[in-house]
């Protein structure tokens, strides 16, 4: 009897979620709501983790386990993520996908390839039809996603096969390129050919006539265990959506401002009706609460960990150095390279986030502790020891009271980095005030840029100030009097 009200009860639980993922740009948003609203059809649970950065980030978390399923394309899988088992052609990829424990669905029905493209008036003033044709201006001023500036099939192999290595070229956020575009910052960059800028912002887009860029057929890649039913479901999308579909989606999107929820009931054949979104003090909550978490665990976890660091620092000359090395030497890693860093060991979301922040959030707790310490008088710590105080009891009435003021600084600056840090803890599916961000810049609406930007700097003040009044309430009387004359 025990056993069966076991079976019913483990039956009765709620089925687990799977879990899309999508990278950060429109169409891969849309994709990965179509993907969810497709499972959920099938009778498949599903959430979507959207804007998850770029191609690398969401393989190693489908590979981990994290995600389940992502939109992708077979070029991007060939020539990039798999490049060094140089695929002869698509038809090689299943079974490359199979030995990772992943597999791919039926082609969606679009191929969404790479581009470079230009302004037509200044692409028809220059008399610049092909990409070949570069070759001849190499004072344009070139700027190209940052993804498409390393890949393999992006701009190293391009630039050899055109012999466009005399270009200067910078890296940039693939939707701020349209704008520098229009505001005649750059000449030149790569587009989506499904990309609803193009047409808006009048672009010319440059013949390849030497056939350089693949076929970059639009499919699902998933985790090789997904359930029989999700499966099913994905592969019930090929062939449903063409490329002028697929480029009126974007449209709508980036231009009419529809969501991408509801661009992907359109997907599916859905009549557009309005779109059920949280109001704006919904997601203000949701976000502070997911940008509160992030930055309380990694500060708090970083005052363990460096508070007796900076203390054993100044104990310890030799020690000191070493430490004070160590911990400013993970200061200068590049945040956005250590978040991705991370994510092998820790996967994507939270995790890699807090481990981030804290990472940063120990040289200014190290440092300030080690200097507030080793900066009091000798001749004070001479009384204390004529008054025959242990080291321990020296350090717990004389030294670290009057090492408070600098200690806190230390904590209030490493508070406010962690605030300002947290915002692209987005990029990997942490939340927070970032979310927003990353949304507005992508459908160039300054209002939701806004919505994470002012809420963040708020934030940042009011950890200042509570930290401020923290300092004063932990400062002996005499100290703050002597501070105050």
């Amino acid at each position: 009897m025990r056993w069966l009200l076991i079976i019913l009860a483990l039956l009765a639980l709620p089925a687990q979620a799977e879990t899309v993922g999508s990278k950060k740009f429109t169409e891969g948003v849309i994709l990965g709501e179509v993907a969810r609203l497709a499972l959920e059809r099938a009778g498949v649970p599903a959430t979507h983790r959207r804007e998850l950065g770029g191609s690398r980030i969401l393989w190693d978390a489908v590979k981990a386990g994290d995600i389940d399923v992502y939109p992708d394309y077979t070029g991007t899988l060939r020539f990039e993520i798999l490049s060094g088992e140089h695929l002869p052609d698509d038809a090689a990829l299943p079974r490359a996908l199979a030995a990772q424990g992943l597999a791919m669905s039926k082609p969606i029905g679009f191929s969404n390839g790479y581009a470079l493209a230009m302004r037509s008036d200044v692409a028809q003033r220059l008399g610049i039809a092909t990409i070949g044709d570069l070759a001849k201006h190499p004072e344009l001023a070139v700027g190209l996603s940052n993804e498409f500036v390393d890949r393999q099939d992006g701009w190293p192999a391009l630039s050899r096969a055109y012999d466009l290595t005399g270009l200067k070229v910078r890296g940039i956020d693939h939707d701020l390129a349209y704008r520098a575009l229009a505001a005649d910052q750059i000449a030149v960059t790569d587009v989506y050919t499904t990309d609803a800028e193009i047409a808006t912002y009048k672009l010319t887009v440059l013949r390849d006539d030497r056939g350089f860029f693949p076929r970059y057929d639009a499919v699902f890649v998933y985790r090789a265990g997904l359930p029989g039913k999700a499966v099913a479901a994905l592969n019930g999308l090929a062939g449903s959506i063409d490329e002028a579909k697929m480029r009126e989606l974007n449209r709508k999107v980036t231009v009419d401002k529809l969501s991408e929820t509801a661009a992907a009931g359109l997907a599916l054949g859905e009549a557009q009706t309005a779109s059920h979104e949280d109001g704006l003090w919904q997601r203000l909550v949701e976000r502070t609460l997911e940008h509160l978490w992030l930055v309380a665990v990694s500060l708090i976890a970083a005052l363990i960990v460096a508070l007796p660091l900076g203390i054993a620092a100044a104990r310890n000359p030799r020690l000191g150095a070493l430490v004070l090395s160590a911990t400013g030497v993970l200061q200068t890693i590049p945040s956005l390279a250590l978040f991705v860093m991370l994510i092998p060991f820790l996967g994507i979301g939270a995790a890699p986030t807090i481990a981030a922040l804290f990472l940063y959030s120990l040289l200014p707790i190290v440092r300030n502790t080690h200097a507030g310490l080793t900066g009091i008088s000798p001749a004070l710590l001479d009384s204390a020891d004529a008054l025959g105080l242990s080291r321990a009891a020296r350090l717990k009435r004389i030294e670290l009271p009057l090492a408070v003021p600098t200690i806190m600084a230390g904590i209030r600056t490493a508070a406010v980095i962690a605030v300002g840090l947290a915002t692209l803890g987005a990029i990997i599916g942490a939340g927070g005030y970032g979310q927003p961000i990353l949304t507005g810049i992508r459908l160039n609406d300054t209002g939701l840029i806004l919505e994470g930007a002012i809420p963040a700097a708020v934030m940042a003040l009011v950890i200042e100030a509570l930290f401020h009044l923290l300092q004063t309430a932990v400062t002996p009387r005499g100290l703050r009097l002597k501070a105050a004359d």
